[in-house]
């Protein structure tokens, strides 16, 4: 981790979608010697000739030059003008699709030393296992995000509503056992000084006043109460044949499996992460299912990568938490049925 006074603060987003690029855009302050790069896709070429154009609700409208620009991990892990001593922060924003992709092997070029840290902001719980297991001595942090954004065409983003990203260390995949919250293990206190940093760059370069840094299980409480909404109301949408949230929580029966889906999570939770509770993180079910009522028209990630034809995040919303939930003796019948219904149907 650089300080921005002295040594430049090197940050590669990897995925230059909405969320990454609006991210992207309000950590980069060269003035402040912090420098983001971007790896892109399909918007490589659109991006490498104009820079990314925001029309933001929180920022108003603006274009962000990113530091460099790559079509690909491999172009940016060749490239001979990188930091020399690799980068600070390698932040990847892609969709977490474990049964397709293995994100941590295709970001290993990028890893060159054990200062690198790498964040995740993905959806669903699990996610960082993987990326543990291959880099054990590079510090994590993981992240959670609340955004309403959309990529219009290429390289032209739109930010709706809300900015909020809460970051926390990760040093292990058991919390109850992980000491990162008395900073007694290394790695962990290497972790979460990267999330206070990173945080501290959001908020007092970019200007986004809720980005806040959390303890190591505090943060993963707030991933697990973000799952009572992905969970429940994602498949849910998919197998209705594409309902949207407020249309859910409007019907009787759909609202009380939604609610039945979220108690199933609040309830396993304490089994995981013994003596806490999501209580103390966020909204109860109901009060989610009623603030769902105003959302009209909003249609959760998976319904949109469905109405695509876009491989679904169901491993990181449904199996992984199914499979921790079962590590701890925790049943969770109604995720379980949806994760079962769904994925049958990708394969038909």
């Amino acid at each position: 981790m650089a300080s921005s006074s002295s040594k430049p603060t090197h940050i590669l987003y990897v995925g230059a979608g909405a969320v990454g690029c609006f991210y992207a855009s309000r950590c980069h302050h060269p003035s402040a010697n912090i420098h983001v790069s971007l790896i892109c896709r399909s918007n490589y070429n659109a991006i490498a000739q104009s820079g990314v154009r925001l029309e933001t609700r929180a920022f108003g409208n603006y274009t962000f030059h990113p530091h460099a620009v790559y079509p690909s991990i491999s172009a940016a892990a060749d490239d001979p003008n990188a930091p020399a001593d690799g980068w600070d922060y390698v932040v990847v924003t892609t969709k977490a699709l474990p049964d397709i992709t293995d994100d941590a092997q295709q970001i290993a070029p990028l890893i060159k030393s054990d200062k690198t840290c790498i964040v995740l902001i993905q959806n669903g719980v699990g996610v960082e296992e993987a990326h543990r297991a291959r880099f054990p001595r590079n510090p994590i942090v993981s992240a959670v995000t609340v955004i309403s954004a959309e990529q219009i065409r290429p390289g032209v983003i739109r930010q709706n509503r809300w900015t909020r990203i809460s970051l926390g260390g990760y040093s292990t995949p058991d919390k109850s056992k992980s000491s990162s919250d008395d900073g007694s293990s290394s790695l962990a206190s290497r972790s979460d000084a990267c999330a206070r940093h990173l945080a501290q760059i959001m908020k007092h370069h970019g200007g986004i006043r809720d980005a806040e840094a959390h303890s190591e299980t505090d943060l993963q409480l707030i991933r697990w109460h973000k799952l009572c909404i992905n969970g429940a109301m994602n498949p849910s949408s998919v197998l209705c044949g594409g309902r949207g949230n407020a249309d859910m929580v409007r019907d009787p029966e759909l609202r009380a499996h939604l609610r039945a889906c979220m108690e199933e999570i609040f309830h396993a939770v304490p089994k995981i992460f013994p003596g806490r509770s999501l209580d103390t993180v966020g909204a109860s079910p109901d009060r989610i299912l009623t603030s769902t009522e105003r959302n009209v028209g909003a249609k959760p990630s998976m319904l949109l990568d469905w109405e695509a034809g876009r491989p679904l995040e169901l491993e990181v919303i449904l199996g992984n938490p199914i499979r921790i939930a079962r590590r701890h003796g925790v049943e969770m019948p109604r995720l379980q049925t949806l994760f079962a219904i769904k994925r049958r149907q990708n394969y038909v």
